[in-house]
């Protein structure tokens, strides 16, 4: 085992913490890996093996501190996409048969929607474009 450079068994260390990394894909094991290669330059620098830690320690450190909360930051601003009847509401519609607050008919992303007017005092003639406020069960609610 002395006959083997340290810096070897630094980048084995990072490789051991790059395996985890991979499986449970916690970054933390790769700001570790990383601090273990910056301790494998300092090694094969001829560094003794207090600086070598000291390296390892003060690389993961920052690493840890530094891009974990601004990868924590940016994973939380995702755009969320919207699918299914969240996808149609806010969307233009034409109606196809009378709509008032009874029900009616209109033509919404190229289908036939059952629709019911949301203020129920109010009547959408056929061919009007309307707006889809909302969806309940397989009716539109319009305005």
């Amino acid at each position: 085992m002395n006959d083997i450079d340290a810096w070897v068994w630094w980048l084995v260390g990072a490789a051991a913490l790059g395996i985890p990394l991979v499986v449970t894909a916690m970054p933390e094991f790769g700001m570790l890996a990383v601090g273990a290669v910056a301790a494998a330059v300092a090694a094969g620098l001829g560094f003794d093996a207090v600086v070598q830690v000291l390296v390892f320690v003060v690389v993961s450190v920052a690493l840890i501190a530094v891009v974990r909360p601004i990868a924590a930051r940016h994973g939380h601003n995702r755009p969320q996409l919207a699918t299914g009847v969240d996808a149609l509401k806010g969307k233009q519609a034409v109606v196809l048969e009378r709509v008032d607050g009874s029900g009616g008919r209109i033509k919404l992303a190229g289908e036939v929607w059952s629709a019911r007017a949301l203020d129920t005092g109010r009547a959408y003639e056929v061919g009007q474009e309307v707006d889809v406020v909302d969806i309940e069960g397989a009716t539109a609610i319009i305005i």
